[in-house]
């Protein structure tokens, strides 16, 4: 089984967690892609046995193109292609203490679109531990993926990771 691993950013914050992600997965992970890279076109999401994607919020309080990345561009795409029970992770970066209101609300959106896409969602995370006022990632009482905050939070980090990484992989069936 391989995973693909795919990211957007605007800071370098996104790829460099995807890097710690890709530690954690050793072989069974692509090495992390920019999004911006695939020239408009995710139909190579179709040759993966797997997803780990992950997204900043960069136009927080918006309710569409939140990341402000080639990620918005890509929503739509997503959402039709054929992903019945493929295995997607989503991973978001945001400030929770400088958007507390919208704490990694750009996660939803891409957890949403590849939902429409028929992916078999994994990765949900407890909202313990977290100081934020308001997400639209928290599903069901949980965050639809793993919140990372490298502004505020840089120094849970490592820990967050390699515990969602351990949490997927078995939710994956690696």
């Amino acid at each position: 089984m391989v995973v693909g691993i795919y990211f957007g950013t605007q800071t370098g914050k996104s790829e460099a967690v995807c890097a710690k992600i890709k530690n954690e997965f050793g072989d069974s992970a692509s090495d992390p892609k920019d999004v911006s890279e695939l020239g408009g076109d995710p139909s190579q999401f179709l040759d993966m046995d797997g997803l780990i994607c992950v997204i900043p919020t960069w136009n927080t309080g918006e309710e569409k193109n939140r990341s402000g990345t080639a990620w918005d561009d890509l929503l739509e795409k997503i959402g039709e292609l054929d992903l019945k029970g493929k295995p997607v992770a989503i991973c978001g970066l945001g400030d929770a203490a400088g958007y507390a209101d919208n704490f990694v609300d750009a996660m939803e959106e891409l957890h949403r679109y590849f939902g429409k896409a028929g992916a078999k969602m994994v990765g949900y995370v407890s909202t313990d531990g977290y100081t934020f006022t308001g997400s639209k990632s928290v599903i069901d009482d949980k965050f639809c993926g793993l919140p990372v905050d490298e502004d505020s939070e840089s120094e849970r980090t490592d820990e967050r990771v390699k515990q969602w990484c351990s949490q997927i992989k078995s939710e994956m069936g690696l």
